[in-house]
């Protein structure tokens, strides 16, 4: 089985609520759980930004479960890579709120102090990426 690494962003649509956040990580974990993804979300209140780590099969069924969600639009893959280790294994699936995407952080990796991952090429979110799971808890999957 082949090991891929998935980055997409896309925008909130009118459709979401502050409940939304909460139930898509929850059922992200439970999801993730048994189809073996990992991997790290972030969101802003306006966008999302998610890495994606598991075997080509599973990773691949997830994203298009992810198309087909009514509360984000402009769906943009970013980078999509196989790779041979996981970057993000330590959860199913953890979260950077608003809260931890600080201006500096988003600056270093794009032209702007505010997160906008349409304004970032690929490469450069995942390194956004990797820089913030430093400050995510460690979890045993």
């Amino acid at each position: 089985m082949f090991l891929v690494r998935l980055i997409y962003t896309s925008q909130v649509t009118g459709e979401f609520s502050k409940d939304d956040i909460e139930q898509i990580i929850s059922s992200a974990k439970e999801n993730n759980r048994r189809a073996g993804i990992t991997g790290l979300l972030c969101f802003n209140r306006k966008y999302f930004l998610q890495v994606l780590e598991g075997t080509r099969t599973q990773v691949n069924a997830l994203y298009h479960h992810i198309l087909q969600d009514s509360r984000h639009t402009q769906v943009i893959l970013l980078s999509y890579h196989e790779i041979t280790q996981r970057e993000f294994d330590q959860w199913h699936m953890a979260y950077v709120p608003e809260a931890g995407l600080r201006s500096e952080v988003c600056q270093r990796y794009s032209g702007s102090k505010e997160f906008n991952p349409l304004l970032m090429l690929g490469d450069s979110c995942l390194k956004l990426l990797l820089e913030l799971r430093g400050a995510v808890p460690q979890a045993t999957l």
